[in-house]
């Protein structure tokens, strides 16, 4: 069992995080508070603070006829956003994509319970109001209003741990949460009756050279609602970010591996923990993918929709068996 506490109402009140699992949202990071080392314990600048610090936040939402993925993220350096919408039935992805130079044309919330984050004068924004995530788009291919609200009682999965040397990371995450709102799609009004969502806040003093791999659903099965986080990189030292909602109920996992051939974007994964809890292979159906090499920034990024097969067990010991069902996974490598 994955000891849990109560979530602070600020991360750091003195000059370091509070490390650990938390059953709740920190309302304020407090990142102004945090004493910033370099590697031979010398106090770094306040620039040097400034431009070492990340955040990216997403949003996923699924409807029986499209995936939509919308992403925020501030390096320092330059902020970027994308949002796609996957035609399930077609298999055809159409994406927008938007960069912005030193914070300028972009804002970001440094809270996980309340702010506005936004880019291109409004053109993708989210905001968050007491922990519950809103987000609106008007571009040309789509226009929405919509809010995620969690299942009664559902806890997000909310984790801070060390990262690298001297720096840390907050992550929290909640999928399988209910959709309401408008959707527009090529003119078209969508019905969101069955769709289900998840978000991504994710902050802190990363490393300089950062990777993940990252696996995510929201589905139904039988006639269940399910959520899933599985993640290895990031949070890397003490605790990890994966969790399992069934129903609305969090279920924390142990840590997990990836298996998968980096060059063939066709094959098969393998997502799986030692313990035997998880054991998921995904087939991909389409990518959305981008390279940069700016020498002193890189990206090499590659997010897969596709189906999980295999099963999960939960916290009670009851084996839940996926089949088929729609979700991403994510291959990161960012030099920042």
């Amino acid at each position: 069992m994955i000891k849990t506490q109560r979530a602070p109402q600020e991360l750091i009140t003195s000059d370091k995080p509070e490390f650990g699992h938390f059953d709740g949202i920190v309302k304020q990071l407090g990142v102004d508070k945090f004493q910033y080392f370099s590697e031979m314990d010398t106090p770094r600048s306040g620039l040097a603070k400034h431009f070492a610090y990340k955040q990216f936040q997403f949003i996923a939402i699924i409807t029986p006829r499209y995936m939509i993925g919308v992403a925020l993220a501030d390096i320092r350096y330059v902020g970027s956003s994308f949002c796609y919408v996957y035609d399930i039935k077609a298999n055809k992805l159409v994406e927008h994509n938007f960069f912005r130079p030193l914070g300028l044309g972009y804002t970001m919330t440094d809270s996980p319970y309340s702010g506005r984050s936004s880019i291109a004068g409004g053109k993708v924004a989210f905001v968050i109001e007491d922990g519950l995530w809103q987000l609106t788009l008007n571009m040309k291919h789509i226009q929405a209003d919509l809010r995620l609200t969690p299942l009664a009682l559902s806890l997000p999965m909310a984790v801070c741990t060390p990262t690298g040397y001297s720096g840390w990371t907050y992550t929290q995450k909640h999928n399988g949460l209910k959709v309401s709102g408008t959707l527009t799609i090529e003119h078209e009004p969508q019905p969101l009756n069955q769709a289900l969502g998840g978000y991504d806040f994710s902050a802190g003093f990363m490393r300089r050279e950062t990777s993940w791999r990252w696996a995510s659903i929201n589905g139904r099965i039988a006639d269940k609602i399910i959520g899933v986080n599985l993640a290895a990189g990031v949070n890397e030292t003490g605790s990890n970010e994966n969790v399992f909602w069934v129903d609305g109920e969090r279920h924390l996992l142990g840590a997990v591996h990836f298996e998968f051939e980096r060059h063939n974007r066709d094959s098969d994964w393998r997502v799986f923990s030692d313990d035997g809890r998880v054991d998921l292979q995904f087939t991909p159906h389409n990518c959305r993918k981008e390279k940069l090499n700016l020498v002193l920034l890189k990206s090499n990024f590659r997010q897969y929709i596709g189906t999980f097969s295999g099963t999960i067990t939960d916290t009670k010991g009851c084996v839940h068996q996926i089949s088929n069902v729609l979700g991403l996974t994510e291959d990161h490598f960012a030099k920042w």
